[in-house]
């Protein structure tokens, strides 16, 4: 069996490309997909290799490079032991861009009707998200500022409104990214750099600054600027996961407000739930399915674009040269 899958084969070069399929073992499931969200920082990233030598990233991205970890689909086979799925069931995975995929079932979540296939194509970024908010611990009442309002910096748009932040600023120079962000529960827009932020900030908080800013970009020259957003004894959380990590530089607010630096990566959740860590990634998506399903949470608006697999070249090209005119970009499988 073949399936035709979206490959980086080199630095600025990718192909669609018919691949085999492995056969289903034990404890695995074929998916047939539907959609898949490219997850935009990270896939040009890897695309561009804009990353220093010696990071995590320039381990990570070896050519040929299957990007994507977003995908929904229908089951078309189960393996031996698999009891909770069966043929025909609508899924959502951390899966790569591709027509097949065969994946561990303990992994592979059921969507429920009032869930699309394309909003469970968020998957992978509504619980990288969620483990940011986690790590924040917001409070209610708290002030959180959102830097960057690209597919992350929406989600967290939501998240902090629904933890009970009392004002959700979110900043960013695109206005069609700070109407979205409006629309979706910020309390307040600045269509500015972060570095221009800071008086605008203190007017709306009585000269208290934030209690949460989320640097959501993963631009080195962001960092410090946004240390001076957070109040004395406030919390700076990084979300964005910068390619060249070495130019993120500390500004004296760390040590003469003693601002706090919080780091959360994908990587932070646990492997399986316990009564002290039940936050796995699966179940951090589970929660965001409910959201969709109850309205509590929206991704359908954020998306502004559908290619076919075929159309991949454009698909990242538009991103890589028109970030600001895109949001969500889904890859349409039951095109190929």
């Amino acid at each position: 069996m073949e399936s035709l899958n979206i490959v980086f084969t080199g630095q600025n070069q990718l192909e669609v490309r018919s691949e085999p399929v492995a056969p289903v073992g034990r404890g695995q499931v074929l998916v047939e997909g539907a959609k898949s969200l490219i997850s935009t920082g990270t896939e040009c990233i890897c695309l561009t290799r804009n990353f220093a030598l010696g990071t995590h990233w320039d381990k990570w991205v070896q050519y040929p490079f299957h990007p994507g970890y977003s995908h929904t689909g229908r089951v078309v086979e189960v393996g031996e032991g698999v009891t909770h799925l069966k043929v025909g069931d609508r899924v959502a995975a951390r899966a790569q861009h591709r027509q097949f995929f065969v994946h561990g079932a303990a992994d592979v979540l059921p969507l429920a009707d009032g869930v699309t296939d394309e909003a469970g194509a968020w998957i992978a970024l509504a619980s990288i998200v969620q483990n940011g908010i986690r790590r924040a611990q917001l409070e209610l009442g708290d002030v959180v500022v959102i830097i960057g309002l690209g597919l992350l910096g929406q989600l967290a748009v939501q998240y902090a409104r629904l933890s009970g932040a009392r004002e959700v600023i979110a900043i960013d120079t695109a206005p069609m990214r700070l109407q979205m962000a409006a629309t979706l529960g910020a309390t307040h827009t600045l269509e500015m750099g972060a570095a221009e932020a800071k008086e605008r900030i203190s007017e709306l908080t009585n000269g208290r600054l934030a209690d949460v800013v989320f640097d959501v970009t993963g631009h080195p020259a962001v960092f410090p600027a946004a240390l001076g957003l957070v109040r004395r004894f406030g919390k700076m959380l990084l979300l964005g996961d910068a390619g060249e990590p070495s130019k993120q530089c500390l500004t004296s607010d760390v040590m003469t407000r003693g601002v706090r630096i919080i780091a959360a990566h994908d990587g932070d959740a646990p492997p399986d739930a316990t009564d002290y860590h039940f936050w796995t990634r699966n179940n951090m998506s589970a929660l965001f399915f409910d959201y969709a399903a109850r309205g509590q949470m929206n991704v359908e608006p954020l998306i502004t674009h559908r290619f076919s697999p075929h159309e991949a070249r454009a698909a990242y090209d538009l991103l890589l040269h028109d970030r600001a005119q895109a949001m969500g970009v889904i890859f349409d499988w039951s095109q190929v």
